[in-house]
């Protein structure tokens, strides 16, 4: 049996190739990740581990012989789940990975901005070392952080941001659901009162461009966004021109739209603007139970069991 393995955010493929490696299973890596050529790759493998690559419904229609697509991941939006469904392929993905990190680095990106820790650092390393805010500076105990998502790392966001003394209000899909401790808002009250506004929800139709230019002209002026989820969640021409014309005070994004972003552009030189590489995920260990995780669902299903989290399970049904 052979695995194709798409695409990879780290150095090697050791842990991959040891793990199906000891159940027989042949890797091979992508020579090239564009729709045409992977459609042209996946003709003869059993499984597919995918990491950003556009597993699209053409690359599909190829893998004739695949019964399973692992994403090295959470989300889904890259893969055509609905056509693996339509040809008996089992999708997984890995929910709970990284959800400790995400949410570290969310609170890290929620300081710097608060702290204005960026705009000093740049300051003085070009030798204006004065104490100057770009906005000002208040304590964290009191303000209000605005969480828009339930899944595992908005809850491991809001129990640390909590800790740290911010009044934390919540947005989910179920507004009907409680959540113990915390309290539900209606989205637009939300972002009407929040200090901090941070994103934790999937990228689908639905939620495209949620944060456009009502909603974040809906904002407080003083407020910051922060985006760790999926570029897509943010209109970014309309979030340019919120910052321009001061409707908002800050933002910090890990994510972009599209990826790798063009750093050439206005919103990326503004002062305001805390940016990161997609690097919310990384830390040591979150890469290692990753990476074990999707290519033991691999083995799993090509040795003939169902693998954990499943997110097809109308196949297994059947």
């Amino acid at each position: 049996m052979k695995v194709l393995v798409t695409d990879y955010a780290w150095p090697d493929l050791e842990i991959e190739q040891a793990i199906l490696g000891e159940a027989g299973i042949e890797l091979i890596e992508a020579t090239a990740i564009d729709p045409s050529s992977l459609a042209a790759q996946v003709t003869e493998v059993d499984g597919i581990l995918a990491c950003w690559a556009s597993i699209s419904r053409e690359v599909i229609e190829n893998a004739t012989r695949c019964r399973i697509v692992a994403r090295m991941g959470i989300g889904l939006d890259n893969i055509d789940v609905q056509q693996c469904t339509e040809q008996n392929i089992l999708v997984t993905n890995v929910p709970d990975y990284c959800a400790v990190d995400v949410a570290e680095h969310t609170l890290a990106l929620l300081l710097a901005m608060a702290r204005n820790i960026p705009y000093f650092h740049h300051q003085a390393k070009t030798g204006n070392y004065q104490l100057k805010p770009h906005s000002p500076l208040r304590r964290l105990a009191g303000q209000r952080l605005g969480i828009v998502g339930w899944g595992a790392i908005g809850q491991q966001v809001a129990r640390r941001a909590q800790a740290m003394g911010l009044d934390v209000v919540v947005t989910r899909h179920n507004m009907q659901q409680p959540i113990e401790g915390f309290a539900l808002q209606p989205l637009e009250t939300l972002l009407a009162t929040s200090d901090y506004v941070s994103l934790h929800l999937p990228y689908n139709k639905q939620t495209h461009q949620l944060l456009n230019t009502e909603r974040l002209r809906a904002m407080k002026p003083t407020a910051f966004l922060i985006n760790t989820a999926r570029g897509g969640l943010v209109d970014h021409d309309a979030l340019l021109a919120a910052l321009e014309s001061n409707q908002l005070a800050g933002a910090a994004l890990d994510v972009h739209d599209p990826e790798p972003p063009d750093l050439t552009q206005p919103l990326y030189q503004l002062p305001q603007v805390v940016v990161t590489p997609h690097a919310a995920f990384y830390s040591e260990e979150s890469l290692r139970e990753l990476r074990t995780c999707a290519a033991t669902q691999v083995v799993t299903c090509l040795q003939g069991v169902t693998p954990e989290h499943v997110v097809n399970p109308e196949i297994v049904a059947n």
